[in-house]
């Protein structure tokens, strides 16, 4: 494995480190559904657990088949990451950061999954009587990750590359290809 990429997994191990250490303070220090404001009208730090997926979103579905669906799918996400990261050109940094920040986030949902059987959240941001649905450091990585991802992808060589663009017109000829096209 090269430096790079070993670089890109110690980001992953930070954003799981992180994840689960503020998971686990909030879990000692503050009462499950207690609340404790930060800046008010804008962000309080609420501990609730989460038995769904991303946001919530799921958690009524009944078991067995949450639990085979928040194991069997983030860990097949898991190891799609792994190969996706393992294909990416190493200095497509965009996309490895984005890998990176997902892998750290999913790895970091799914422990808390094997061990509790539900994520903790935390992270409480509201405007008024508006509430986002509360989230933890793993989702706020995994956000950050898809928007990197997606930035990667509007890069204009990708864009060109996904499209079956021809290369800009500043770019150089290919005249030592068998395959390029002659004189028209």
């Amino acid at each position: 494995m090269t430096g790079a990429r070993l670089r890109w997994l110690a980001l992953s191990a930070g954003v799981l480190l992180f994840d689960q250490m503020t998971k686990e303070l909030v879990r000692a220090r503050l009462p499950l559904h207690d609340s404790q404001e930060i800046v008010p009208g804008l962000f309080n730090l609420t501990h609730v657990t989460n038995r769904g997926a991303l946001f919530g979103l799921l958690h009524d579905l009944p078991d067995p088949w949450r639990a085979m669906l928040f194991t069997i799918v983030p860990f097949a996400a898991i190891l799609l990451i792994l190969y996706f990261q393992g294909r990416t050109a190493a200095t497509d940094r965009l996309a490895h950061g984005g890998l990176a920040l997902i892998l750290g986030g999913a790895a970091g949902n799914f422990l808390d999954r094997l061990r509790l059987g539900y994520v903790v959240d935390f992270l409480d941001v509201f405007i008024g009587p508006h509430h986002w649905p509360a989230f933890n450091v793993a989702d706020a990585s995994i956000c950050v990750g898809v928007g990197l991802l997606i930035l990667d992808l509007l890069q204009p060589h990708r864009r060109g590359a996904a499209a079956g663009v021809a290369a800009p017109l500043d770019s150089p000829p290919n005249h030592g290809s068998a395959n390029a096209p002659g004189p028209l």
